[in-house]
Parts: structure tokens; sequence; C-alpha cells
């Protein structure tokens, strides 16, 4: 019995060529992927991160000759998993296709209603979902009973009860990257800055938090499950092992519990693992002395979600944090030798003003930070937003539950998408070209070595002029300054 997996490129392209450049490797389908081949049943996966054609991934489908074959799917990806999957069922309609991950989570029954030919939706962590599915399938039975998946039966949509969360993180074993032959790399604003071979990590799960733009405290339950330092660092001796020099935390929380962090440093530094390494973390859930065992071992980026500057959004946001929190947190970072401090904005919520806009702009220069990333509010389905829009009757979801839904497209007190953009793209340049920020800039890149390789590895697009700041913060094409 086999079981392949496909990573599909976003949403809108596929119909001719996906390119999905400085993607990150699938880690959840390399989890189940690997607990599957551990226990003996044949697996294979396709992530579509570079140039792949329609045609191109058929043969690699009739290649791998699958029973079943899984999809991951978000928001960006929803439509284009659809795409395939329907390309795929037409030529061999025996396999049986699943979707996955959390846009099928939270549409299991819209997507069955909608098509056809996906025979099933297996929600939330999938691992050992996967793998009982597998062995029904394998021994001629059916699936119906096993827990956390939404299927057809007969003319009805049937969901099973949730699957607990898996509490032992420990007792999964390391993801197989080698099961995938693309080579990864991980982009800041434009710029490669993954400058040696790189992957992704993943030390916890879930988070405690329940802002209400994430999807995450409904897909996880609220619940945060860590990885031991032990365990951790033995997957950090194997990547090394393997050559992999830099890595990225992509956990929903990975500095939540400081003692944990700085253990994993302090064990690092004991096996002698000489990694440059990136992470997120909350500004109330950071200290100084994490900082600095971070930055002794080799973390070199570091994000914080500051989303506001008005404590009435982050209020609104449930964020639990102060702009005061943010300065602190930034300036700590600073203090401690991190590399680059990135900070995360969100602008555009349903009642936020352009003044408040404009506040958390000037506070993005205020504060000791080397990198602003500003995001348009986006409403998605799983998030508390999603359902409190919808109940006010601001929302429709049969309209937008596939691709998801900036606030400022439905709420009429929000500040138009086609402000917003160009007031992003005017604040992004402003906080670059500030004379002391590049005076600053330069002295910091002439002090790190990282820096230097970054500038290093891009210097052919900066040359040559092929970096545009509009790709560079993601503004559509028609959102663009000519």
């Amino acid at each position: 019995m086999k079981f392949s997996f496909i990573n599909p490129g976003p949403s809108g392209a596929w119909e001719h060529v996906v390119t999905a450049p400085a993607s990150w490797p699938p880690l959840g389908l390399l989890y189940i992927a690997t607990l599957l081949k551990q226990e003996n049943f044949g697996v294979s996966v396709l992530d579509i991160a570079n140039q792949v054609s329609p045609k191109d991934v058929l043969k690699w489908v009739e290649r791998e000759g699958p029973e079943i074959l899984g999809f991951s799917t978000l928001s960006s990806s929803g439509r284009s998993a659809a795409i395939i999957a329907e390309k795929v069922k037409e030529r061999y309609p025996d396999i049986k296709i699943a979707f996955g991950n959390y846009h099928a989570t939270f549409n299991a029954p819209k997507i069955l209603d909608k098509y056809p030919f996906v025979d099933l939706i297996v929600r939330n962590e999938a691992e050992f979902t996967c793998l009982e599915i597998a062995d029904r399938l394998e021994r001629g039975k059916g699936f119906g009973d096993v827990g956390g998946i939404t299927f057809r039966e007969g003319d009805r949509i049937v969901s099973t009860p949730d699957r607990p969360l898996i509490k032992d993180i420990d007792g999964l074993p390391f993801p197989d990257r080698g099961l995938l032959k693309d080579e990864y790399t991980s982009t800041l604003a434009g710029l490669e800055v993954a400058t040696k071979r790189f992957t992704t990590v993943v030390s916890s799960r879930g988070c405690p938090f329940n802002c209400t733009y994430c999807a995450c405290s409904l897909f996880a339950r609220r619940t945060w499950r860590p990885r031991s330092p032990e365990n951790i660092v033995e997957e950090l001796e194997m990547l090394y092992s393997q050559g992999f020099r830099q890595i990225v935390f992509v956990d929903d929380n990975f500095a939540l519990n400081q003692k944990r962090v700085i253990d994993i440093c302090r064990q690092m530094k004991e096996n002698r693992i000489d990694m440059e390494w990136v992470c997120d973390a909350r500004v109330d859930c950071i200290s100084m002395e994490a900082l600095r065992a971070m930055a002794k071992t080799g973390c070199k980026i570091i994000y914080y979600g500051m989303e506001s500057a008005n404590q009435r959004i982050l209020d609104f946001y449930n964020k639990g944090i102060t702009p005061s929190q943010s300065r602190a947190a930034a300036k700590a970072a600073r203090r401690a030798g991190i590399d680059i401090i990135v900070g995360s904005f969100i602008v555009g919520a349903p009642d936020e003003t352009r003044e408040e806009i404009e506040n958390t702009f000037d506070f993005s220069q205020k504060i000791d930070i080397d990198v602003p990333l500003f995001h348009p509010l986006e409403i998605h389905p799983g998030t508390p937003l999603w359902a409190n829009l919808s109940s006010q009757g601001y929302l429709d979801e049969d309209m937008y539950w596939e691709r998801g839904v900036y606030a400022s497209e439905i709420c009429p007190k929000a500040v138009p998408l086609g402000e917003i953009y160009p007031m992003i793209y005017n604040a992004s340049k402003k906080f670059l070209l500030r004379p002391e920020y590049l005076t600053s800039g330069f002295m910091r890149m002439l002090k790190s070595r990282y820096k230097l390789n970054i500038v290093s590895k891009n210097l052919g697009k900066l040359i040559s002029r092929k970096f545009s700041l509009s790709e560079a913060i993601e503004i559509p094409e028609s959102y663009r300054k000519k």
C-alpha cells in the first residue's frame, strides 16, 4: 500500500506553471510520510516548490502509483490542490484523494460538497489518522470509523469525532528530509537570508493564546506541546551531520517557556552544534537571559509579532501585549546581540482609522528593529474574526471560504485596500531610507559576518536592480506604484 503526498503551489497559477520560490520544506507532510515509512508503508512526497507543469505532476503520480494521494492545503493553496486533484482523478479514478491541514480542517463539508473527486478530509494533526487509514485500506477495510476525518456516506457528509492531539511529540520520528529532492532557501524582505544549507525544524506545537486573527488556537485547541530539549538537540545533531548549517524554528510559539529555550541553547553549546538559526517570539514572553543564550548559540534573526502601536487595536486582536512591551523586546534583542530584529505588524482592522495606521508606521521607526513587515488584516476560516464578522453579517462565508478575505474588502468602516497598500509601500520606503537608519545599519553590517554574507549572497540582485521594494513587501501587481 502506497501513500503519496503533494504540497501544492499557490492558487491561481497552476493552470500553467506553479512558481513558489524560496519556499520552506513541508514539514507536516514529512512527519506523516516518515511515520508511514517507519511502519513499512510505501511513501513519496512531491513539493511544488520550483517550476512544475501539470504534465510533470501527472507523470510523477503515474510513476509513484499510490493507492491514496494526500494534499496539504492552506487558503493560499486550496484551489491549486483542487485543480491538481481533479486532473489526477480524471486520469486515475481508483486513486483515493485526501485533503488535510488548516484549509481542509475548517472547510471539510464545503470541500466535499464542491469537489466530488475529493474522497475524504483529514482534520487537524494527521500522523496517526493517516497511519490508521493506510492500515485499513491495506487490509481491505473501510475507514468510516477512523477518528478525525470527514467523508461521504451515500448522499450524506459524515464527520467522525475529533482525534485527540498528540501529546508526546518526542515520540514521533524525525522528519525524513531525504524524501524531498529540492534544496530550500529562506527570504526576508525580498532578499535571501539563508546563505548556507537550510531547512526548518518544529520544536513545539500549538499556542495557548487566542489572537482573533489566528486559526492556531482552534486547530491546536489552545494547547502548547513542547518537545524536550534533548529530543530537539538530537535532531539538530542529525541535521548537522547531514550538512545543514541554517535552520528556522517554525513553531507557533517557540519562546513560550524561557527555561526550555535556555536549556536548548545550553545543550546546543555542549554538543558543539554550530548552526545559524531563526525563530519568532511574543514580546511579552522573552527574557534578556534567554535572548543572550540564543545569540551566543547562533540565533541570527528574531521575529516579533508586534501587530500595532494602538492599544485599542491590540485589544481588538486579543493580543495581550502593549506597545511598550514591543519597544522593550526590540531593545533587549539588540542588547543581547541578535543580528536582525523583525517587527511584524497588521493594519486595516475593521474600524481602524487612517490615523491609527499611520501611528503604527511611525511607531516602527521609533523602535530599534531592522525590518518592519506590514500586512493588511486577512480573515480566514477557523479564526475568531471569521466567526465574529460572519455573525455580524459582514462576511459571506459561501463567497470567501476558499481563499479568505481582507477585512478592508468587507467592512464598511475599514480603510479600503486600495489605500492600505500604497500606505504600506510609502511607510516601508520611508523606514528604509532614513539617514540614521542607513548609517546605523551600515555600521552594524560591518560588525556582523551574517549580514555581510547576506549582502554577498544578494549582490547580483542588488547590482542588477532586480530587487523591487513592491515585490519585497509583497504588494500585489495591481497596487504597485508605477
